[in-house]
């Protein structure tokens, strides 16, 4: 199950460098900062499945 939840953040982090580049591309900036939360979201997702891998 390790593999889809990492790919799972892993598309959670490319959905929000979309949403950061269109909100950049609009002046939006509510858009962007969702993208950059996104984005955050999903890297601090990877660095805990890393961590789980590393115990197992």
């Amino acid at each position: 199950m390790s593999f889809i939840d990492k790919a799972k953040n892993t598309a959670e982090k490319v959905t929000g460098e979309a949403k950061e580049h269109l909100g950049k591309a609009t002046d939006d900036k509510d858009l962007e900062a969702e993208g950059k939360k996104d984005q955050a979201s999903g890297s601090v997702k990877n660095a805990g499945e890393n961590v789980k891998d590393a115990f197992k």
